[in-house]
């Protein structure tokens, strides 16, 4: 009887991996057999599982669950009204966005995440809860993009699905995500420090045990210096190297291979054989390796973590610019109230100096406002009443009275933040080759470091298990699995802070390989603000007629009708606008029209239009009762770098097209202005969409370039499609990238900046393929220790690392004379 009580006692739970009390008898049936468990939490959490049909998360978690207390056990009613506090939408709104009607997504931060299976076991688990479109979990932030029907579920029915099978769903805040990189930075630079410490202790000894061989040292000396190295080695080994055995480990129940595989089997291999001399007082001792080999294998870790960190880090400093107050307006009182609470219609004073606290309209006043954080561009751009400005942007001059259109998750910077999310969990065509060959490769290691040891085990079995293990170290695809995802991470953060948000993985490949760029015209290649260009008056004076038209147009809401505001007096009375055709109104008891010929020399009888002038842009006729009175010609001002981007583009050998729906001659006078001979004017959006995919069935490989609701079906039908930064937010959404600055120059950073990556992933896989090729002849012929390795495996994926943060700064754009200069001068010479 005391021995079965003492095997009760030790016995641990089959789920969470605590003690079972004695006397317990909670049995649950996984697999088919009988399995204990702790408590009637952990039996109901693994009853669910199992009931559910996931019962692989059994087979494929590398550590125990989390303990139920927080989740298991029935959830108590008092969690329950807790979770049921996110259904409100006064909490909701400053993390959930509405997609549309019912339609809701959320980012949540998940505690108690421990491996790959946890990830697959809650997003199989939710994604089969009714109502839920998608559940998917980003292993490296701990963070998951939940997306769901309200109409037949609910966010807190959903937190509490998460409870039930031992997890912790929390709203994601920037706050609690950079506490989750700190607290994983921490583990990375304690396991660091540990295997540096043991490394320097370590190879003390072994500089000591070299020097015995070379010059004699007495057996009792040898032995105390193994038995000090194995005491120093053995938190090295079992504690700082345990990451890639939890790797290897999950990698092999789940029949996969990663480099964690060979560099677990090179790290026990030789520490077993260490441990093995020393208790046997025989063969050789290799603490030194172990100690060495895990070091610098942390150190190419440490800076991918970091790199890995950086996009993450990305999204939290974008949110972070929110301020925590604002100063609301009330009854004419400024109240200090948080920044969380504030509503639509809610009217706030932002003085200069301070930030905006939300997207929203000026309403009163007029200043300069820091948009570098979302734009890039340094110089603050000019605010007037009416204008909507940016939450997070920073207000520079005057103080501005600002109405709040836009709150929580529905803001410019929480959809930002979403679109970057959305790009990391896409990986480009690149990176999944990557992946394949570095898992053939793994194989080959293995089967290589196998042949080499058969070999050497019969030519001389006193060097096979050294020359085996500088096999497995030396040939390592560190380098191999860093080349593409350093480089992308690089490129991408780059483009972001200079005002190109990448939302979709292939983007960076597809504009390296671009050979066309078709634009649209208005509010991409121009301004997509009208402005007044010329009067042309046919009697009267200039300013009359400037005075006459900006009455007429003072109350319409028409894109036209902005180009007249700055002439705007007193408002016309009795005013009607006919569709398409023009406005109609009266001013000091004279009836007056502006719009199209026909339409206003209808007032006039028996009077014919005047003959249109013969210059380009958009004509509009004023007429009065007893006759014309002045054309007023419109022009859509060119963005003021789009003649430099449209040649630096054509000097990179890209084809420039335009494609309009405008047919009047303003459309083929901007393609003239800016050198595109290729134009299509006056086209439907599906005659756009068309033209498109004609193109790339001819082998194009295309690049759209568009901001309006008519644009969405060619960018959603383009190989590539970027959105303007004041395009609609559905353009956006079907977008692969956001212009978020006017720039269209940064179209060409990109282009060059992608050329780039490609060219150092193609440098960085080179190197990796280079490398394992000369190592692996020298390392099976003997000619490189394992330490020796260690330091060879560790410095090719630092040179990776460090190709790829060439990465980080624009690429110089040459002059667009330059070839041709260059020409001339090899002529001349």
């Amino acid at each position: 009887m005391m021995i079965d009580a003492a095997s009760e006692q030790v016995r641990s739970c089959f789920h969470c991996g605590r003690d079972v009390p004695p006397g317990s008898d909670f049995i649950a049936q996984i697999d088919g057999k009988p399995r204990t468990m702790c408590c009637p939490g952990c039996q109901a959490v693994a009853q669910t599982i199992v009931d559910s049909g996931l019962d692989n998360y059994y087979r494929h978690r590398t550590g125990s669950s989390s303990a139920p207390e927080m989740a298991g056990r029935s959830l108590p009613e008092s969690t329950l009204a807790e979770l049921a506090l996110y259904d409100q939408p006064s909490i909701q709104k400053d993390f959930v966005h509405a997609v549309d009607e019912h339609r809701r997504e959320a980012s949540l931060v998940i505690e108690g995440i421990t491996c790959a299976a946890c990830a697959w076991l809650l997003d199989h688990h939710l994604s089969r809860q009714p109502g839920v479109e998608q559940a998917s979990v980003n292993l490296s932030s701990h963070r998951m993009r939940l997306c769901w029907d309200d109409s037949l579920t609910s966010l807190g029915r959903l937190l509490a699905e998460i409870y039930r099978i031992g997890y912790q769903g929390h709203p994601y805040h920037p706050d609690r995500e950079e506490q989750l990189l700190e607290q994983e930075k921490r583990r990375a630079i304690r396991r660091l420090g540990v295997a540096g410490v043991g490394l320097m202790q370590v190879m003390m000894y072994a500089i000591a045990l070299y020097a015995g061989a070379l010059q004699g040292m007495e057996e009792r000396f040898v032995t105390f210096i193994r038995w000090a190295s194995l005491v120093i080695a053995t938190p090295v080994a079992l504690y700082a190297a345990r990451p890639f055995y939890v790797a290897a480990l999950r990698d092999l129940r789940s029949r996969s291979l990663s480099m964690d595989v060979p560099v677990s089997i090179a790290i026990l291999g030789a520490f077993s054989a260490s441990v093995w001399a020393t208790v046997t007082d025989s063969g050789e001792v290799y603490f030194d390796s172990v100690t060495m080999f895990t070091f610098f294998l942390l150190i190419g870790r440490f800076l991918e973590m970091q790199a890995r960190h950086r996009t993450g880090r990305a999204g939290n400093a974008l949110l972070n610019l929110l301020p925590t107050s604002a100063l609301k307006l009330a009854d004419g009182a400024e109240l200090l109230v948080p920044a969380t609470e504030l509503t639509v219609g809610d009217r706030v004073l932002v003085k200069p100096g301070h930030t905006i606290p939300a997207d929203g309209i000026i309403r009163r006043g007029h200043s300069s406002i820091d948009e570098s954080a979302l734009t890039g561009e340094y110089l603050p751009v000019r605010h007037r009443e009416g204008e909507a400005v940016v939450g997070g942007t920073l207000n520079v001059e005057n103080p501005i009275e600002i109405e709040i259109s836009r709150t929580g998750g529905d803001t410019q910077l929480s959809a930002i933040v979403r679109l970057l999310d959305r790009a990391q969990a896409e990986k480009p065509a690149t990176a999944h080759t990557a992946d394949r060959v570095a898992s053939y490769f793994v194989a080959a290691v293995l089967a290589t470091a196998a042949g080499v040891s058969l070999i050497w085990w019969q030519i001389d079995p006193s060097h096979a298990f050294w020359v085996t293990l500088s096999v497995l170290v030396v040939t390592c695809p560190c380098a191999l699995s860093l080349a593409t995802p350093t480089a992308l991470t690089a490129a991408t953060g780059t483009l972001r802070q200079n005002g190109l948000l990448i939302t979709r993985g292939h983007v960076l490949e597809s504009l390296a390989k671009a050979t066309h760029i078709v634009f649209d015209k208005t509010g991409t290649l121009t301004e997509g603000n009208l402005s007044l260009r010329d009067v042309i008056t046919l009697r009267g004076s200039r300013e009359e007629a400037l005075r006459i038209a900006a009455a007429l147009e003072a109350h319409s809401e028409h894109p036209i009708a902005r180009a007249f505001r700055p002439f705007a007096t007193e408002p016309a009375e009795a005013l009607e606008s006919h569709l398409g055709q023009g406005l109609e109104g009266r001013i000091a008891g004279r009836c007056y029209r502006i719009g199209k010929p026909q339409f206003a020399t209808e007032l006039c009888a028996d009077t014919a239009p005047p003959p249109t002038p013969d210059q380009f842009g958009h004509w509009l006729l004023l007429c009065a009762e007893d006759g014309p009175i002045a054309w007023l010609g419109l022009d859509d001002q060119l963005r003021q770098d789009a003649v430099d981007s449209v040649r630096a583009l054509r000097a990179l050998g890209i084809e420039v097209e335009m494609l309009t729906g405008d047919s009047s001659p303003a459309a083929r006078d901007v393609a003239h202005k800016l050198g595109i001979e290729r134009i299509q004017a006056g086209v439907t959006p599906e005659q756009k969409l068309a033209h498109i995919r004609r193109l790339q069935q001819q082998g194009a490989q295309l690049v759209m370039v568009g901001d309006g609701i008519n644009d969405i079906p060619v960018l959603a039908g383009a190989q590539t499609s970027i959105a303007m930064g004041s395009a609609t937010d559905l353009a956006k959404t079907c977008a692969d990238a956001v212009l978020l600055t006017g720039s269209l120059g940064r179209l060409v950073d990109a282009v060059l900046l992608a050329r780039k990556c490609r060219s150092v992933i193609r440098e960085n896989l080179g190197w990796a393929l280079l490398y394992n090729v000369l190592a692996l002849p020298l390392a099976a012929a003997g000619f490189i220790a394992p330490y020796m390795a260690a330091i060879g495996m560790s410095a090719s994926s630092l040179v990776v690392v460090g190709n790829a943060l060439r990465l980080s700064k624009l690429v110089r754009r040459r002059p667009h004379n330059q070839p041709q200069a260059q020409e001339n001068d090899q002529a001349s010479g």
